[in-house]
């Protein structure tokens, strides 16, 4: 990264600033902000920048690389571009990937895209088709599996499975607070969804078809307690159903239920079902 990082957040902070108060636009971009706007995107890709930080044991949004991302749309025009000898139109180049090989990390053809500022670390596995977009961050070793997506500014750890067809959400539409984050070594099944900031604890194993959302309470059997918003570590979740407040209506017989997510300890053989398996990435 050209600039350090106090000075590029200063640079992006200050574009901000103009196109709130509509001194720049996308049509009007001076060479030094669209120099601005390509720095950051390459501060992504290199990981020197991240959507979120954990402080004191707690995830928090960076306020300005969210900015940044954002500054990407509202400051470039959407062009012609090519791909794969495909015509498409977009605001945002793809990403070069001509550095992941280098690393060690795959990712299959005819379908894996991978955005313009995502980062993708070592020894990871990208699948076809699956879909990275800007500000995410894949960590080293973690597999990105068949029809998976990785939204906007989402954080993915190190040594995490996303099972096919895994959505895990992003910020930008509608804009929120905080991205997902995936920590490190977590397994999620097949067909998971993980949404609006959710933040899923280390070394966790997450049944298939499981939806994870601060709107949904987790019933943490370990702790006896009910939670919103995250899944401690280290621990084993799956779907259940659980009595409405709705109870019973005259339009339906025996009752309404909600969908909830139970929690409880590890066991060693779904760790053992769930473990990395090295000979893929050798």
């Amino acid at each position: 990264m050209s600039r350090s990082y106090d000075a590029l957040e200063s640079d992006v902070e200050d574009l901000w600033e103009r196109t709130q108060n509509d001194s720049v636009s996308a049509s009007d971009l001076t060479a030094d902000d669209a120099d601005t706007i390509d720095a950051f995107l390459e501060a992504l890709e290199e990981g020197a920048v991240r959507a979120a930080e954990k402080v004191e044991g707690e995830w928090e949004a960076v306020e300005w690389v969210k900015r940044g991302v954002l500054l990407n749309f509202s400051l470039r025009e959407t062009e012609a571009r090519e791909y794969g000898g495909v015509t498409y139109h977009d605001v945002l180049p793809l990403r070069d990937t001509a550095d992941l090989g280098e690393r060690g990390t795959r990712n299959t053809p005819d379908g894996t895209t991978i955005r313009r500022g995502a980062y993708v670390g070592s020894d990871a596995i990208l699948m076809s088709p699956a879909f990275v977009n800007i500000g995410a961050h894949v960590g080293d070793g973690t597999l990105v599996d068949s029809c998976d997506t990785v939204g906007s500014c989402a954080q993915i750890g190190d040594d995490v499975k996303l099972g096919a067809n895994t959505l895990i959400g992003g910020v930008l539409e509608p804009v929120e607070d905080a991205p997902v984050v995936v920590e490190d070594g977590v397994s999620l099944g097949a067909g998971c969804r993980v949404t609006s900031g959710f933040v899923v604890g280390e070394n966790s194993v997450v049944g298939e078809n499981t939806l994870l959302t601060p709107r949904i309470p987790v019933y943490d059997l370990v702790e006896e307690e009910v939670i919103y918003g995250h899944l401690p570590p280290e621990r084993r979740a799956f779907t259940r159903f659980v009595e409405s407040s709705i109870g019973e209506h005259d339009l339906f017989d025996g009752g309404a239920y909600k969908p909830a997510v139970v929690a409880t300890d590890l066991e060693a053989s779904t760790l053992e079902a769930s473990q990395r398996e090295e000979a893929l990435r050798e």
